[in-house]
């Protein structure tokens, strides 16, 4: 299975999470993304992180080797710009 470029991840992502903002740059095995989403409000950065993993499902164990994130709220996201 060819590895995915990071249009394609950021694709998967979008697929599967609404995203207000969802950046993703990588080499085709190591990834960073950040992502904004109205459904992190409340949620721990682990719960967060878990939400993406879901999002990918099987991509996340087959294509993807190594994904950092940057999760954040659509306030977290607004205050930081």
């Amino acid at each position: 299975m060819a590895n995915p470029t990071p249009d394609e991840v950021q694709q998967y992502i979008a697929a599967g999470l609404p995203c207000t903002h969802l950046a993703v740059e990588g080499d085709g095995q190591h990834f960073f993304a950040t992502i904004v989403s109205g459904e992190f409000e409340g949620k721990s950065r682990v719960m967060r992180h878990q939400r993406v993993y879901q999002a990918l499902g099987d991509r996340m164990r087959e294509q993807i080797h190594a994904l950092s994130m940057k999760t954040l709220t659509p306030a977290e996201w607004a205050a930081q710009s």
